[in-house]
């Protein structure tokens, strides 16, 4: 009797992951037939391809517009196909492999992965926010069966997380220097490199996350894959931003379009080339001990402003190879405006761009979770959020260019629980 129960859970699990898979691949067959329908009906919009058997009327730009006004006008139709490497990368990304994954079905045992270290670096001013998402990514990990980690919190203030076999808490000293000067992040990530810090060997990995960053389930299967396959030492993951509360509903549709573009641009570079030929993130980055070392975080004044960029950079001038990890994790957009705008300072980016804000809503609010209503009503505002991400956009860059670049802006992430009295 308990053989033919055994018998009938496998098949029914059988059943139910394969009907996992096959919803998946119907639902990406859709999006990319939304995908190619909507360029189609933007470029007829937009009169590229003309419908009617009518002919356009030509007009000689050099007789309209004079050889200056011609010329000017030539070169900023040209500008325009700068663009096009990233567009072809997103277009790819997003159609060439399934942006309905499901679930992740694990490659080995998790008690047969190698030790895992999944870093957290703060500094230290929202000790409430760390102390819950540590517990909450502890539990995480142990839904999945992973007992081989730990999870570190490097700080410049001091959190004093409660003693656990399984959590480290690992405070910066004020007055420690690497040998280049680096700073902010980059300071204390070097920190936790030092030989009298580091307690990882050089076969250990380590998953870097931001303090408000949460695991899933389906992101820690994706990480013991991409450790189990070691074929490459630094590996990257999708964020998505609409889960659970919403506490900014303009920034979270406007960060709709960096779903899309992990799913489209980052992760055709790591699937395809193996390289962050358009750079990466700071948060759910998966690197080996030994790699991580060897490149180094302790790179000057100018590898600290955006650490992750550099360090990519640099990783991939020493001749390291990268991968797209499966599975996704949750964090949530800037609270507000002025959060929004010092983030793009800090960072820096036709027709598939406006897709990528429908297809990151569709990403980050399925329709199964807020109706078709909402989820409406969502694409209609992730497309009104364009002209405001324009705008941010470009007065970061401006802002970035003439304001101070050594200086580093922790953007508030920490939801507050309304007390009722």
């Amino acid at each position: 009797m308990a053989r033919f129960w055994k018998t009938v859970k496998n098949i029914t699990s059988y059943l139910v992951t394969n009907t996992r898979m096959l919803r998946g691949k119907f639902l990406h067959l859709m999006h990319c037939c939304f995908f190619l329908s909507f360029i189609f009906a933007f470029l007829v919009f937009a009169g590229a391809i003309n419908l009617n058997e009518d002919e356009k009327a030509y007009i000689d730009p050099i007789q309209t517009y004079g050889y200056f006004g011609a010329a000017i006008l030539y070169i900023f139709r040209l500008l325009t196909l700068l663009t096009i490497p990233q567009v072809l990368c997103n277009f790819a990304g997003l159609t060439l492999f399934n942006a309905f994954p499901g679930k992740i079905k694990l490659k080995g045992s998790p008690l047969l992965a190698p030790f895992i270290c999944i870093r957290v670096v703060t500094r230290g001013d929202y000790p409430k926010l760390v102390t819950n998402n540590v517990t909450r990514n502890m539990n995480t990990c142990l839904d999945v069966g992973l007992e081989n980690f730990i999870i570190e919190v490097v700080t410049d203030k001091a959190i004093n997380l409660a003693s656990h076999r399984s959590v480290r808490e690992v405070v910066v000293p004020a007055d420690y220097k690497t040998k280049t000067g680096a700073l902010f992040k980059s300071r204390a990530l070097q920190y936790c490199l030092e030989d009298n810090v580091n307690i990882l060997g050089d076969s250990d990995w380590i998953v870097h996350l931001d303090e408000e960053t949460l695991l899933t389930e389906n992101s820690v299967r994706g990480i013991l894959n991409f450790v189990f396959d070691g074929q490459y030492p630094f590996g990257q993951g999708l964020i998505t931003y609409a889960n659970e509360e919403v506490v900014n509903w303009l920034t979270t549709l406007a960060d709709s379009f960096r779903v899309a573009d992990d799913m489209g641009k980052l992760r055709f570079q790591f699937y395809t080339f193996h390289k962050p030929l358009f750079s990466w993130k700071g948060s759910y980055v998966v690197t080996k001990v030994s790699a991580e070392k060897a490149v180094s975080f302790d790179n000057g004044l100018d590898g600290s402003v955006a650490e992750d960029c550099f360090f990519a950079i640099k990783a991939y001038k020493e001749g390291y190879s990268f991968n797209f990890v499966e599975g996704e994790m949750w964090e949530k957009s800037p609270f507000t405006l002025w959060d929004f705008m010092q983030q793009r300072k800090r960072w820096i980016q036709g027709a598939v761009n406006i897709y990528m804000y429908i297809f990151g809503v569709m990403k980050s609010f399925p329709m199964y979770r807020f109706g078709p209503l909402k989820f409406v009503m969502c694409i209609a505002g992730a497309l009104a959020t364009i002209p405001f991400n324009i705008v941010i956009e470009n007065l970061a860059v401006i802002w970035g260019v003439l304001g101070k670049k050594h200086k580093f802006y922790v953007v508030n992430k920490e939801v507050k629980t309304p007390v009722t009295v």
